[in-house]
Formats: structure tokens, sequence, C-alpha cells
């Protein structure tokens, strides 16, 4: 990335950002990938807990990876409201870091869920389905292609409903 005087090329964001840390303390370690770490996340006006994705900068080399994550985060914002999707709360930068702010999942991944369990009726498996198909439908109307659809990228907003699933990771994600 070039740190000239042109904004655009400063900022992965394409802007300067608020501080993360002036609107939401970051907690505990969710999850981890190879280039971003998943924390939990609580705003300080509202003490309402979210999720924070945290792209590493290091990660951002090349003028595509910054692409990929400039439309990940348009996509979510493309995409907010969707019941069975991911909402994004904010997105935040600061020297080392891209933080995506979103809903708080703590139900755990659709493929642990599927695992403990060990099957599903026929009724539950297809209701499952019609949600999955339902939010792959919805992307497709606003032109947008998930491209890593797998049970892993799907959350439980809760422990105790198997169908409150959200999808999340648009890493991935295009406009088509």
């Amino acid at each position: 990335m070039k740190h000239g005087n042109d904004d655009q090329n400063c900022y992965v964001m394409g802007h300067k950002t608020p501080n993360i840390r002036d609107l939401y303390t970051l907690g505990p370690k969710l999850g981890q990938g190879q280039f971003r770490t998943t924390n939990l996340c609580t705003e300080l006006s509202t003490r309402i807990e979210y999720a924070c994705k945290s792209i590493s900068k290091r990660k951002l080399v090349a003028k595509e990876d910054v692409d990929d994550a400039r439309r990940e985060i348009q996509i979510m914002y493309h995409l907010a409201g969707h019941n069975n999707i991911v909402t994004i709360q904010g997105a935040y930068e600061d020297a080392l870091y891209v933080h995506i702010v979103m809903d708080l999942c703590s139900g755990g991944e659709l493929f642990d869920r599927i695992i403990q369990r060990g099957h599903y009726t026929e009724r539950k498996a297809a209701e499952m389905t019609r949600i999955i198909v339902g939010v792959v439908e919805a992307c497709h109307s606003l032109w947008v292609m998930h491209r890593d659809l797998k049970p892993e990228n799907f959350l439980l907003v809760n422990k105790d409903d198997d169908f409150s699933l959200k999808a999340i990771d648009f890493g991935l994600s295009v406009f088509f």
C-alpha cells in the first residue's frame, strides 16, 4: 500500500475511520484464521456484545488484497437486514488491522451442530436447507455470489435454536 498524500491509497477503507477502541472494548478471542482473528467486543455506549473480525493489514500486500477487503465490507453493508445473514455494525481501521463489527452468533457453527447431533430428521434437514437456499436466493437477488458456502460459514445465533442460522464470511464474495 502506498502511503502518500492520496487518502484513497493510505487507507484500506478509503478514508480515516474512528478508532474502534473509542467505541468498543475488545474481549476474548472467539475464532482464528490465517490472517484474521474474531473477538468478542462490547459497544461502550450500550454494553451490547458483538463479534469483531480483525483482518491483519500485513495480509493486504497487493492491490487485489485491499480490493478484496473493501469488497467484503461493501457486500456486508449491501446485504444488511436479511434475517439469516450476519449484520455488519461498522468497519474500522487502525495501523495494523481492518476491524469488522457484526452480530454476535454465540450458538457455534452449523458444522459443529451437525456433528454433535449425528443426524437430523428429514423435516428438520429440509427446514435448514430452506433457510440456506433462502440466503443464496437473497444474495443472488442482490447480485452477490458468496462463493464459500459450507456448514462452517453458517453460525447459530444461540445454542437453543437449530434454525437461528446466519451466513458469515463474505471474504470470497463478489458482485456479479
